[in-house]
């Protein structure tokens, strides 16, 4: 940990520099609550900056003691103006980090048929960064195995991660094609599918979700093995697709699955 408050421009200077030099292939964990969860599961974060020190490791002890020594550790004060320039939008809690990426090899052996316990959110072709952040910080609240998407859409695009709080780090997050999914019973939700309330989904299932606007794609409803609907008051045309996973996840938790 440094402080370069009121110390030569040099040393900031390096601070930058050396954020620059690994922000191309690292996540951006924006804000305290992001940070702290990278922490708490398992993130490699070889930098993390401040513009209030005081302030964050205030909130640590206030929300999240378990990770204030390890913040401690990390954290480096650096001017207000220091810190806008390293991230994209100033977070209310001027707090920053980067961390390592997982490898797309760890995330496909998580994800694999016979280590899972708990289903995998799969989101065909979604479109708003921000309810894919949503899914991921609800799939690892309900313990679930992984959100994988499929399409153009990056899940570990910024936008997505601080949507997420930082929370990629206790669930499994990867782009994947239709032909790529792991195995296992595949449950797609779709108006015309079975009445959820009348399925216990099982712990290794896949649980596909399409797009508000387009549903679910011709290569995912051929790869499904089962249709199923939520309950929906007739003339409503949709739910907001991170409701949709809650809605489901809850369902399958509340038939004997569990949060890990």
């Amino acid at each position: 940990m440094t402080d370069f408050q009121g110390e030569a421009p040099t040393a900031a200077a390096g601070l930058v520099s050396a954020w620059r030099r690994l922000a191309g292939d690292s996540v951006l964990l924006d804000g305290f609550h992001a940070l702290k969860h990278g922490l708490r599961f398992g993130a490699e974060v070889p930098v993390a900056v401040t513009a209030d020190r005081a302030g964050a490791l205030a909130l640590a002890d206030e929300l999240a003691p378990d990770v204030h020594e390890a913040l401690g550790a990390l954290l480096t004060e650096v001017p207000y103006e220091t810190y806008a320039s390293l991230v994209p939008r100033p977070h209310p809690t001027a707090v920053a980090a980067l961390a390592v990426r997982p490898s797309r090899a760890d995330s496909l052996a998580r994800l694999t048929h016979t280590q899972r316990t708990a289903p995998v959110v799969v989101l065909d072709h979604p479109r708003n960064l921000g309810n894919a952040g949503a899914v991921i910080r609800l799939a690892a609240g309900f313990g679930a195995t992984g959100v994988v998407t499929t399409g153009t859409l990056d899940p570990w695009h910024p936008t997505v991660v601080r949507g997420g709080a930082g929370l990629h780090f206790a669930t499994a997050v990867e782009r994947l094609t239709a032909d790529e999914l792991p195995e296992g019973p595949l449950f797609a939700l779709d108006p015309e599918g079975e009445d959820i309330r009348a399925l216990k989904l099982p712990d290794d299932a896949l649980l596909a979700f399409g797009s508000e606007r387009s549903g679910l794609s011709p290569e995912l409803r051929a790869r499904a093995d089962h249709l199923v609907a939520l309950p929906m008051r007739p003339q409503v045309s949709s739910y907001n697709l991170a409701t949709s996973v809650a809605m489901t996840l809850y369902h399958w938790s509340a038939t004997g699955g569990a949060p890990a």
